[in-house]
């Protein structure tokens, strides 16, 4: 999380999203645009954790059954 808000475009780009990294980095590029960047990286990175446990959850509903 960390990284995500201090260097919000390698957090993509250590997730393998590439040209999303590359996106933020001409956003993170502004100053003003730093925060909207750091932000847009945090959120992303809690929907994917999210989208893991979800995956996670259905998978072991699933097995259950």
């Amino acid at each position: 999380m960390l990284i995500a808000i201090l260097l919000p475009f390698l957090s993509f780009i250590l997730r393998g999203k590439i040209l999303t990294g590359i996106i933020c980095l001409i956003l993170q590029i502004t100053i003003l645009g730093w925060v909207p960047a750091a932000i847009w990286a945090a959120l992303s990175l809690q929907n994917e954790r999210a989208e893991k446990r979800n995956e996670k959850l259905i998978r072991a509903v699933r097995k259950a059954k």
